[in-house]
């Protein structure tokens, strides 16, 4: 039987994880691949810190050359984050005909193409389904299941972080504030959760997302981004009595042929899947030409959903090995595509304003829409502190031309604020 030997670069939740995976499923695992796989060296910053991990015949090293030099080992899981530093040691490895597999999305984002480039010159296999999604095989799936579809959107909840924000708002009527802080108790959210809640992560994923579902790589410049951080509980409020639930989306979209890409709060009717899927669980859809709409579900995250797509990527590389057949790209598929205009990218929106309680503002916010040719779908007023007036809109479908000629308008008047302008995912027809 031949013994495949294992690098770990990070011994952190993931890496001891995938320990955990391949110790307690080696029979299944040899049985599947016909290999026996086994984790010889795990480079580590602190090599003295405890670990909930049987580390048994592991060597512990904070010195990489150990594992780049070492010519037993020829598969290396990366788990150890950072971006130029783990660039820099992939390349280091790929040129030294080692295999690689990542949990690295920021790394993929940014720098997939070179890296996929490399192994594909050094005939190496480069992996990294556990860099969108934790848990759900979304990565592996487009490649294979839709290979002979024709890939129509992929959207959905993609950071664990975000949603479970936005339920214990929408749930339990926390503030935001109270809600990060409650997120970074449980361990959903890091210290510093600036990417998460600026929407930088889900962005991150989108792009890799997009190359697999549209050949395209595109630049996190490329992705219309807003994050979360700017959400007021009234919104998420006014949008239940309405009939929505506001999550944060990821949208890869084909309009007549062309590309939009974007992240930002959206409203979802309370019809769709989409706004029962709550706290930290993620869920992507898959709209295909020919299969129509799928979701998949799952955990986002965490020690042993994220492992398991790390340890799916390590059985594929495995069984490449053994056949001989390294060096494919884990996704081939390119196209020339360009982005869509403004005047293509058509959704209802949601708009929320604070105004004099006073007559003739009603009349302003009218004459503005009708000179952007929209019109209202649902128009809510309520009153607000200190003499002022909230006013919540669900528009009709327009243009995203539309709605920045319409922002553009409000925010030059000197006494109505925009608060918040959201797309609208409605009921499916």
């Amino acid at each position: 039987m031949k013994a495949i030997k294992i690098g770990i670069l990070g011994l952190g939740t993931v890496g001891s994880g995938v320990v955990k995976l391949l110790q307690d499923n080696a029979h299944k695992i040899t049985n599947i691949t016909g290999c026996e796989l086994k984790v010889k060296t795990a480079v580590v910053r602190n090599v003295n810190a405890h670990r909930n991990v049987d580390l048994t015949g592991i060597e512990l090293t904070n010195d990489f050359t150990k594992l780049l030099n070492d010519d037993e080992i020829e598969i290396v899981v990366e788990v150890m984050g950072t971006v130029d530093t783990a660039r820099e040691y992939i390349k280091r490895l790929l040129q030294a005909k080692k295999h690689v597999v990542t949990a690295n999305k920021d790394l993929i984002a940014l720098h997939g193409p070179e890296l996929s480039e490399l192994a594909k010159e050094n005939k190496c296999d480069l992996f990294y389904e556990a860099s969108v999604a934790g848990g759900i095989p979304i990565l592996r799936t487009i490649v294979n299941s839709f290979a002979a579809d024709q890939v129509e959107s992929v959207l959905g909840i993609v950071n664990g972080t975000t949603n479970f924000i936005l339920t214990q708002m929408t749930q339990n009527g926390l503030s935001y504030a109270a809600a990060l802080k409650l997120a970074q108790e449980k361990g959903f959210a890091e210290a510093d959760p600036t990417n998460d809640v600026t929407g930088k992560d889900a962005a991150y994923k989108m792009i890799i997302l997009t190359q697999f579902a549209f050949g395209k790589d595109i630049t996190l410049d490329e992705v219309k981004l807003a994050g979360i951080d700017g959400i007021q509980l009234e919104d998420i409020k006014e949008a239940a009595q309405l009939g929505y639930t506001l999550k944060l989306l990821g949208i890869a979209k084909l309009i007549n042929g062309k590309l939009a890409v974007s992240v930002g709060p959206v409203l979802v009717n309370n019809s769709r899947p989409l706004a029962a899927i709550q706290n930290e669980n993620n869920a992507v859809l898959v709209t295909g030409k020919a299969v129509g709409e799928t979701m998949f579900y799952g955990p986002g995250a965490g020690e042993l959903p994220t492992a398991n797509s790390v340890l799916s990527d390590i059985i594929a590389v495995t069984k490449d090995i053994v056949l001989q057949t390294t060096g494919s790209r884990f996704n081939d598929y390119s196209q020339k595509i360009e982005f869509a205009k403004a005047n293509d990218i058509v959704y209802p929106y949601y708009l929320s304003l604070l105004t004099p309680d006073k007559a003739g503002q009603m009349l302003k916010l009218t004459e503005i829409m009708t000179q952007a040719n929209a019109s209202f779908k649902v128009i809510k007023q309520t009153g607000a502190a200190n003499g002022d007036a909230r006013i919540s809109i669900v528009t009709h479908a327009m243009s995203e031309a539309q709605l920045n000629e319409i922002t553009e308008k409000i925010n030059n008047l000197a006494e109505m604020q925009l608060l918040a302008a959201y797309k609208v995912l409605e009921e499916e027809k």
